[in-house]
């Protein structure tokens, strides 16, 4: 079992550059299987996400070419066959196989996904998508065996703006006759990613990006080329780690505009922070003020950093509230936060937060994806060392992650 180890207290200076988006990326690679023909995705992040998306995809018979962070995939050598729950369970992000592969084949059958356990993410919105263009879903044992003998465009509704639904429904709707309206979209960056992916296809897709997205289908995808956009949730971990313990530390390679309910929530803390075109600087700041926080679809307050910008909120002096509206098991990282010396109680799906906190290094538990980054910024500004076990949930998500905090100065290492 690996063990993340910190010694705290370290001021973080240099430069970091941010990666593709794991959340764009784990879309767009099964979004290439629509294509007819090869296409490339460049600027992939280096995490086991990806790994285990290319090992679905060779499953599958695809041909794939790595080359550092482009990826080329030739999907025409593909056999739709069943995924089977081995290799489906390893992420969250194998059900966009369920759409692609529905819009491609008319017929897909695969086991529920996995992922981090950070509430109930069904799939429902998803399934209504595939059964209003007139898929039938038969469901057994976590199994799903989806089929049609033709799919046909259709208004679909989402009753919430879910991401994943979102993308699921693009990518079932493309090759669908007819035209298709999705209603109460999510509109998040990663979504336009993926429409833009799938238009230099051939598909025509407009109002990505916004809450109705209207598609129309078309029979061939040719090859194609996209690039990841920067990782928002990455770069909003090393901005907050900046905000904690940094000395001008630059976090480049950043689309401001993707970041500003964290920067906005910074600024009305007190914190340091310098935005420029595509480069933030940040140092740390005493007396911070508090604020409140409630999580929110693109482009309120990003979920995935609730975690991480607990730990800053620790730091404030004063009461701040933080509200959790998107996944019900989001704060499984307060026990362990409280355990290295925060005051934090937990109200339903609100934190009520009270600083400012001195953190004393101590073993903690990575009990998801983010809840490890929130962890990690505790490390890296408690007194002391800090251990983190389950450590796989953070290498999901942040690639290079030891690499990247070393040059700016953390004490870090991986221990087996």
């Amino acid at each position: 079992m690996k063990t993340l180890v910190i010694e705290g207290g370290h001021l973080l200076e240099g430069e970091i550059t941010i990666g593709g988006a794991k959340n764009g990326a784990v879309a767009l690679i099964p979004a290439a299987l629509l294509s007819d023909e090869e296409v490339t995705i460049e600027n992939v992040p280096n995490i086991s996400d990806i790994d285990a998306l290319i090992e679905i995809l060779e499953y599958l018979g695809a041909k794939v070419i790595s080359q550092g962070t482009k990826i080329k995939i030739d999907s025409r050598t593909i056999e739709n066959k069943e995924i089977p729950e081995s290799i489906s369970t390893k992420l969250r992000a194998s059900y966009y196989f369920m759409a692609a592969l529905l819009g491609k084949f008319k017929k897909v059958v695969m086991y529920f996904p996995g992922g981090c356990n950070i509430g109930k993410r069904p799939i429902d919105q998803t399934l209504k998508a595939f059964s209003e263009l007139g898929a039938t879903i038969i469901e057994e044992d976590n199994k799903y065996t989806i089929f049609a003998d033709e799919l046909i465009g259709n208004n679909i509704y989402l009753d919430m703006p879910s991401v994943g639904a979102t993308i699921n429904a693009l990518l079932s709707c493309v090759k669908a006759k007819g035209r298709s309206v999705i209603e109460n979209a999510a509109k998040e960056p990663e979504i336009v990613n993926v429409a833009t992916f799938l238009n230099n296809m051939g598909a025509s897709i407009t109002g990505a990006g916004t809450s109705r997205i209207i598609v129309d289908g078309v029979s061939n995808l040719k090859g194609s080329y996209i690039e990841v956009i920067p990782d928002r949730i990455e770069a909003g971990t090393y901005i907050l780690a900046g905000a904690l313990i940094g000395n001008n530390l630059k976090i480049k390679n950043v689309i401001p505009r993707h970041l500003e309910a964290l920067t906005m929530k910074l600024k009305q803390m007190g914190a340091s922070i310098k935005i420029n075109k595509d480069f933030i600087t940040v140092s740390k700041t005493n007396h911070l003020k508090p604020v409140s926080i409630k999580t929110l679809g693109y482009p309120g307050f990003p979920t995935d950093l609730q975690q991480p910008m607990t730990v800053l909120l620790c730091m404030a002096s004063g009461l701040s509230k933080l509200e959790e509206t998107i996944y019900e098991n989001r704060f499984q990282n307060v026990t362990y936060l409280n355990k290295m010396g925060a005051n934090i109680e937990i109200n339903d799906n609100v934190l009520k937060i009270k600083g400012p906190t001195t953190f004393v290094g101590c073993d903690v538990l990575a009990t998801d994806l983010r809840a490890g980054a929130c962890m990690l910024l505790a490390g890296l500004v408690a007194k002391g060392q800090t251990r983190i076990t389950k450590i796989e949930h953070i290498l999901r998500g942040y690639e290079n992650l030891l690499e990247k905090l070393k040059e700016v100065g953390a004490k870090i290492e991986i221990i087996e």
